[in-house]
């Protein structure tokens, strides 16, 4: 037996070999966020960026002389599945991820890359916890935080509704929370106090609770931080109660699926986000590609491509995937995405962060202007 085992062994260690070099031609890399569940739309907005982005560095040569290939990963916003999910694309020797979409499950995921020494730019979670309070120095993300994000709204929402009733509701989430609390911090120091302050649970179909409360408080104007199944079920069911108080939400609203699932009730409801990156000139040839291809690139599309670029850029800088050696050079200068130029601070955040208001009308959106 020990003279036929000899023979095996070699051949199996012969056969690992010869497949060794087709690995090194490929740098793995991951996306992470809800392919599936309530927030699938955003899920598929992560997908389709990081995609797009894959195949056009691959087209154009790869990264360092290597071909890229994409992992995908499914946390469904769940901050328990987040980390089994990072584990398992590391397990799959990633060296860089695009992602996490919620700042429920970037948060906990963060540690987990820390722990591996991988490199994360998130293109959606705007949680300023993301990054005051990383696990390392490999994070970054190609969005906003939620303070730059309320500081626009708070004020904003002051001036326009001087003197009415405001209520303030969110769904307990780290992103949902966090925006309200920061928006209602800034509206607050610019001289305005809500009436109504509330917090509801996600995945919950009936706020009639909520609705009569903001009806007897005579409410003028409802901001709302959370995800867009929830804020779409708010407004139709205050409509329907004879509630016509506009709805003001942030970031997470920017999906047409919200006029999808609120109906004519979407109608005026605005939400703040960064200036409309479809527009850009950088921008101009991918979304044409897109358009082409069928997909409207709405969304965080492109700012999900924006990571996998900057990161990409980055690595053939530096000449290496090395992370540590990557992030310093993230942070050296500013980088020519698909979304614009962007540059980091110590911390991974962008060095400029620019919101507009955007207003829903016949199941579309738009910039609303000055207003």
């Amino acid at each position: 037996m020990r003279k036929l085992a000899l023979p095996i062994i070699a051949a199996a260690f012969a056969s690992a070999l010869a497949i060794t070099p087709a690995w090194s031609e490929e740098i793995v890399i991951g996306m992470a966020g809800p392919i599936t569940g309530d927030l699938a739309e955003f899920g598929a907005q992560l997908v389709r960026g990081a995609e797009k982005a894959v195949e056009d560095i691959n087209k154009a040569g790869g990264v360092l002389g290597k071909q890229l290939k994409l992992e995908k990963g499914d946390d469904q916003c769940d901050p328990k599945q987040a980390p089994i999910v990072a584990n398992d694309l590391i397990s799959k020797g990633v060296v860089f991820v695009a992602g996490h979409f919620c700042s429920g499950s970037s948060i906990p995921a963060s540690s987990v890359y820390a722990e591996e020494g991988i490199l994360q730019i998130t293109p959606a979670s705007t949680n300023p916890k993301f990054t005051d309070e990383a696990p390392s120095n490999l994070t970054f993300r190609t969005c906003g935080r939620d303070d730059q994000q309320g500081d626009f709204a708070g004020p904003w929402v002051a001036e326009k509704f001087k003197g009415k009733n405001v209520a303030i509701v969110h769904d307990k989430s780290p992103y949902g929370q966090g925006l309200a609390d920061l928006t209602k911090a800034a509206m607050n120091k610019a001289g305005l106090t809500e009436v109504v302050y509330e917090a509801i649970t996600a995945g919950e179909q009936d706020y009639t609770a909520l609705v009569t409360k903001m009806k007897d408080s005579k409410i003028d104007a409802i901001y709302f931080g959370g995800y867009h199944p929830e804020a779409a079920l708010i407004v139709k069911q205050a409509r329907e109660q004879g509630l016509e108080a506009p709805l003001l939400s942030g970031d997470a609203l920017n999906t047409l699926e919200f006029a999808t699932l609120a109906g004519k009730a979407s109608d005026g409801v605005m939400f703040t986000n960064a200036a409309e990156a479809r527009n850009l000139p950088s921008a101009k040839a991918v979304v044409e590609e897109f358009r082409a291809g069928g997909y409207e690139p709405e969304g965080y599309t492109l700012s999900t491509y924006a990571a996998v670029q900057v990161w990409a850029a980055a690595v053939a800088e530096a000449g290496t995937t090395d992370s540590a050696k990557v992030a310093e050079t993230l942070r050296g200068k500013e980088w020519d995405t698909v979304v614009g130029k962007l540059g980091f601070d110590a911390k991974g955040d962008l060095t400029s962060a620019a919101y507009v208001w955007y207003v829903f009308k016949d199941g579309n959106y738009a910039e609303a202007g000055s207003m």
